[in-house]
């Protein structure tokens, strides 16, 4: 029997759990000390069901998921008990686990281009995944990784499959990531943050395919994810874990609705809105081109950045046609105004951001940031224009030295910009600890030592240092839990007021702009389609793309987001 995406808490008390976690325990030993990371979690996950584990990072979510595949490492100690089917996984033997690992059990990790071979073609590592777990020839093994492709929603199969990682964008990556994890028909697919670095319309793709895979293969999901949109998207019920402990489980209607955790209510509260979607008008057979809007003047004041018709080409492959990214794009943004450049993966969002940075030359138009001419400044220009320049990255992880200690983060570009001595450096790298709310005792720590949201901290102290003029987010939240990512918000809005900088905020994520930003542009294409206030552009779109990708934002709240899905729907067939 199929059963229907409504159905699984209904009726699961009828049936045997496919997957049963009972009093788990996971203890990882560092250093002669034991570090509690699960603590006696106990939830079921039936067939057809999908079950989200929610929590923010180190509750132990990705740790309860690693322990039923045996996968943790040699300093874990694990009690308790994980079933499948009623086989004990704990402690079972090697040739089972190799059997339940990608064989009854599939696993989508957050980032496909770190967990796929770069030197393999997608289509040598589906191939492989099913020949690991069936006695199939290559011909065989051949017609079914293009079957799954093709089940995926991948167009041209064969192209894909010949493909390398790096020649596919985020959302073919994790599509062909979900036709290796289904490649051998499992009864259970664990999804860790499957959609975390993809953007609105790309994720709603993913959702909408896990959606329909659960459908018709009957196949239970074990989702694990910190995005409370996603999980009223897709879930049927939430396990809410918090320091590894269950403090919370129930329908995810029921848990939506009533939050009996002050947890749970903790993480619902931080979760960014978004207003009740209006839709455009459909799209004409040729839309009206965007018209700028006109520079106000009448204070008597320039604009930090003024852009006028910008264009940016890359080089094409093999002595090809240019790829164009940008295309004539004309913008502002005014003294201590933050505005967002809205987009999907591709539309030419962070290619500007550089551009405006003088990361990335310009094939025509101006660049023009706090009054130097960023394409034709010269090298004495570039130093005094670099100084007013502030940056922050999407992940403080990467952008970040790991051989430096946050204080010697923070003090670069004193030590490059500024006279300043080493007592007054230090001085000062204690006021922008202070100024992004982390004690001065962390000055001493490596990244590797700090959590998601310190490192994040320290990246916006160091970009802040000199004072800027301009500061460029690009997506700076992206990869925070939601409770994180509230308090980095409310940082970036506290600087701004202290300190009066300007903001280019590049993000994907409209509920996250719509806290944030005083003007809103829109890029598709690498051009500006819509611009104007925040309120304006959020709450009455007037181009049909954007109401499609405010249609593909998801809400916390399972009655809107079942409304809005209908409409990206909608909207996504009308556009085709």
């Amino acid at each position: 029997m199929t059963v229907s995406p409504t159905e699984p808490h209904l009726t699961k008390a009828t049936r045997s759990p496919l997957l049963a976690v009972a009093g788990l325990a996971v203890e990882f030993e560092v250093d002669g000390d034991t570090h509690p990371a699960v603590r006696n979690a106990s939830f079921e996950l039936h067939g057809g069901q999908v079950l989200a584990l929610v929590g923010e990072s180190g509750s132990g979510k990705s740790v309860t998921a690693m322990a039923a595949l045996g996968l943790l490492p040699a300093t874990a100690r694990v009690s308790g008990s994980i079933t499948l089917d009623g086989a004990e996984l704990i402690g079972a033997e090697p040739s089972l686990l190799r059997e339940v690992r990608g064989g009854r059990i599939g696993t989508i990790f957050q980032e496909p281009m770190a967990a796929l071979n770069p030197v393999f073609t997608i289509g040598d590592q589906v191939a492989e995944a099913i020949r690991a777990h069936r006695p199939v020839s290559r011909s065989a093994a051949t017609a079914r990784l293009l079957e799954l492709l093709a089940t995926v929603g991948l167009d041209d199969p064969a192209r894909v499959a010949r493909s390398y990682p790096h020649e596919l964008s985020g959302g073919q990556l994790q599509r062909a990531m979900i036709a290796m994890a289904i490649s051998c028909d499992p009864v259970l697919l664990i999804a860790d943050e499957p959609t975390t670095a993809l953007d609105v319309t790309v994720q709603a793709g993913i959702l909408d395919l896990l959606r329909d895979l659960r459908t018709r293969l009957d196949m239970a999901v074990l989702l694990i994810t910190h995005d409370m949109g996603v999980v009223a998207d897709v879930a049927d019920d939430v396990v809410v874990l918090r320091d590894g402990q269950v403090v919370e489980q129930a329908p995810a209607a029921q848990l939506f609705a009533a939050p009996r955790h002050e947890y749970t209510r903790a993480l619902l509260h931080a979760v960014p809105t978004l207003p009740e979607l209006r839709l455009a008008e459909p799209e004409p057979a040729t839309p009206p081109a965007h018209e700028p809007r006109p520079l106000d003047t009448s204070a008597g004041t320039t604009p930090v950045v003024l852009l006028r018709n910008v264009v940016v080409d890359y080089p094409g492959r093999r002595r090809g046609r240019p790829v164009r990214a940008v295309d004539g794009v004309s913008l502002h943004i005014g003294q201590g105004e933050l505005v967002a450049l809205v987009g999907e993966s591709g539309s030419g969002k962070s290619t500007l951001g550089r551009a405006i940075a003088g990361l990335v030359p310009v094939t025509a138009g101006t660049v023009t940031v706090a009054g130097v001419d960023v394409g034709h400044a010269s090298r004495r220009e570039l130093r005094t224009f670099r100084s007013q320049l502030g940056i922050v990255f999407q992940d403080p992880a990467s952008s970040l030295n790991p051989r430096r200690t946050a204080g010697a983060s923070i003090a670069e570009p004193l030590s490059l910009h500024t006279d300043l001595r080493p007592d007054a450096q230090r001085h000062r790298v204690n006021e922008l600890l202070d100024a992004v709310e982390l004690p001065s005792r962390l000055r001493g720590r490596h990244p590797y030592e700090m959590s998601g949201g310190q490192r994040q901290r320290v990246a916006i102290a160091r970009a802040i240092a000199l004072n800027p003029a301009l500061l460029i987010a690009d997506e700076p939240t992206s990869a925070l839990d939601v409770s994180v990512q509230a308090r980095i918000l409310e940082l970036l809005r506290s600087l701004q007021s202290q300190f009066g900088f300007s903001c280019l905020f590049i993000s994907h994520d409209l509920a996250v702009v719509e806290q944030l930003a005083d003007r809103v542009a829109v890029l598709h294409r690498g051009r500006v389609v819509e611009e104007g206030p925040a309120d304006d552009v959020l709450r009455a779109p007037r181009h049909p793309y954007t109401s499609r990708l405010l249609a593909a934002a998801p809400v916390a709240d399972p009655a809107q987001q079942a409304l809005r899905r209908a409409a990206w729907r909608q909207l996504t067939t009308a556009s085709s």
